[in-house]
């Protein structure tokens, strides 16, 4: 399977921030969820993919082309969404259709229209009319509707209700079923990306803190609920970020297995997404 996005040791230095050998990629027909706290980097990745900023160092390759060399080409067959809607609030959906349609070469009026259908977006509303579901919806069918092959969604789903962000996500999964199409999915919603994403990278203070198939992390990763002394016989290289109250100890177990095996009295639980940035977190500030 060839991969759909290549980013090979990505640097970018602001001078109060800097993204640090940034490395991943994501594989075609999968859906990839890059998560980080707010300034982690997220959205400076996503800038530097689509050559919205200069990068001081590293290559990316997107559909298989350098994004430098042949950005016109690729963008052709990228689909991009916001977390807020780039059309102005005086557009009505047909105003959309008319103004994307000179942008894209392989724009289908037709299939824009069966989405916002889909998606119950009245044509004769102005966009300022529109909830904020109802704008991302739009941003969604406008990206689709020129038939890209990879879509990169920064934060598309923050703000939405749970109903609205089911049906998004439903989309995407709808979309990946063909292998040709993949998905990247910036999101602080670590939630939505459980339901969806096939692989995960997490993004700290501008660098890769984990990466991985999101399967593997959760099944990897654990929580120890301990007593301090029972935290203190523990071999700290086995974990990564504890919190410690009053009452009781947690910790982020990296390897469930190994650490059953070492100590079989202690229990360790399953963890989300969310538990494994926490941890990580306070991992970093020891």
């Amino acid at each position: 399977m060839k991969n759909a996005l290549e980013l090979s040791h990505i640097t970018k230095d602001y001078g109060s921030f800097r993204l640090d050998d940034i490395s991943f990629s994501l594989p075609g027909g999968a859906i990839l969820g890059l998560i980080g706290e707010n300034g982690a980097g997220k959205t400076t990745t996503i800038k530097c993919i689509l050559n919205l900023i200069h990068r001081d160092a590293g290559e990316i390759r997107v559909l298989g082309q350098d994004n430098l060399a042949q950005e016109r080409a690729i963008k052709e067959d990228l689909g991009v969404v916001l977390d807020e809607s780039v059309f102005h609030d005086s557009l009505r959906p047909r105003d959309v259709d008319r103004i994307m349609a000179r942008l894209y070469k392989g724009w289908d009026s037709a299939l824009f229209a069966r989405y916002c259908g889909k998606f119950s977006l009245p044509n004769e509303k102005t966009i300022k009319e529109f909830s904020k579901g109802m704008k991302m919806k739009l941003s969604i069918a406008a990206a689709l509707a020129h038939r890209p092959r990879l879509l990169i969604l920064d934060e598309a789903t923050s703000g939405l209700d749970p109903v609205a962000r089911e049906e998004i996500l439903d989309e995407f999964l709808d979309f990946i079923q063909d292998e040709e199409h993949s998905v990247l999915l910036s999101s602080h919603i670590t939630s939505d990306l459980e339901k969806c994403a096939d692989y995960i990278v997490y993004l700290h203070r501008g660098r890769v803190a984990l990466q991985g198939g999101k399967d593997e992390l959760l099944e990897s990763y654990g929580r120890l609920v301990c007593s301090r002394s029972d935290l203190e016989r523990v071999d700290p290289a086995l974990l990564h970020g504890t919190r410690i109250s009053q009452f009781s100890c947690e910790a982020l177990v990296k390897n469930r297995r190994d650490f059953a095996r070492r100590y079989p009295s202690l229990t360790v639980d399953p963890v989300t997404l969310e538990e494994i940035m926490v941890f990580t977190v306070r991992g970093d500030c020891k």
